[in-house]
């Protein structure tokens, strides 16, 4: 059913990273500027990531022996320090995942810039080095978007949802590998329902919610693909729902060919074989548009 199958590394039959957006309540604060301080109630949900599920998920990563990666707005790196400190002491990828997790479709040339760099600082800070990959908040990629990053080093983009395997995106400025996921893989639809968040959803039972997921793996792990959830601390890390997840990674990990790795070492596995020959990957030229499709 994949038309050009990636080779992954060891024989592994598919490539696999669950990836955290540790927002808090950075989402409370962007979509509410006035009075988003006085929502109690939500701000102690979105809280529940960093203080709560952190640390639990980061402990079943060590007792599972993986590494993956946490896309995590930098007003949040700075407002949770300990939270930060339990991710990079794990040894998983810190991501960058906008400031205040504002939409970069709907900022102007310079203030997308802006944020970018401003957050790219509170990273190094944070852990020392440069962010190799990105996602943007509510995966409002902009139109110039892929050339300002590939002008500030990063390797990868995680926002889009054009296919099954990595592909690249060219820009002006040159070239990023693209690791895709899609709403499908993503824990909104299944378990948050928030009036300050403006989203009411029907919560799903933990073992539902997470079949969307399980059948999405199962499916990559048949035909070769790349399985990257898009999940929440609050969301996901809860104690039902985090239960399931650990039970069903322990289940997948027993079957030795599934690679588990942060994104920035997917990207530069792809780059390797790209370089060196062994695969060709899909390319897509953005932006796609550039200017209003109109039709009369």
């Amino acid at each position: 059913m994949i038309k050009n199958p990636i080779p992954w590394p060891k024989g592994a039959k598919c490539a696999a990273c669950i990836t955290f957006d540790m927002d808090a309540d950075s989402l409370i604060h962007i979509a509410h500027p006035e009075d988003g301080h006085s929502r109690v109630a939500g701000i102690s949900m979105l809280q529940y990531g960093p203080k709560v599920a952190i640390p639990r998920i980061v402990e079943s990563y060590r007792q599972l022996g993986i590494n993956q990666t946490f896309f995590v707005p930098a007003w949040c790196i700075e407002q949770y320090p300990q939270a930060i400190e339990a991710i990079l002491e794990g040894g998983h990828e810190l991501a960058h995942h906008g400031y205040l997790h504002e939409h970069p479709r709907e900022l102007s040339d310079e203030d997308e810039a802006y944020w970018l760099d401003r957050s790219i600082a509170v990273i190094v800070k944070a852990s020392g080095k440069r962010p190799r990959g990105w996602r943007a908040p509510l995966y409002n990629f902009s139109h110039r978007s892929a050339d300002l990053l590939v002008s500030r080093g990063f390797e990868y983009d995680a926002s889009l949802m054009g296919d099954d395997i990595p592909y690249l995106l060219e820009c002006e400025a040159g070239r990023l590998v693209e690791l895709p996921s899609h709403w499908g893989l993503d824990d909104w639809p299944q378990y948050v329902q928030s009036m300050d968040l403006d989203y009411m959803m029907p919560i799903r039972a933990p073992e539902q919610g997470f079949a969307a997921f399980a059948q999405e793996f199962e499916a990559a792990y048949r035909h070769g693909a790349l399985w990257v959830p898009v999940v929440h601390p609050f969301a996901t890390g809860r104690l039902a729902r985090w239960e399931v997840v650990h039970r069903f990674l322990e289940q997948v990990r027993e079957r030795g060919d599934v690679w588990f790795a942060p994104m920035e070492e997917i990207a530069a596995h792809v780059r390797t074989v790209v370089d060196t020959g062994l695969w060709s990957p899909r390319i897509d030229r953005l932006p796609y548009y550039t200017e209003p499709v109109r039709v009369r």
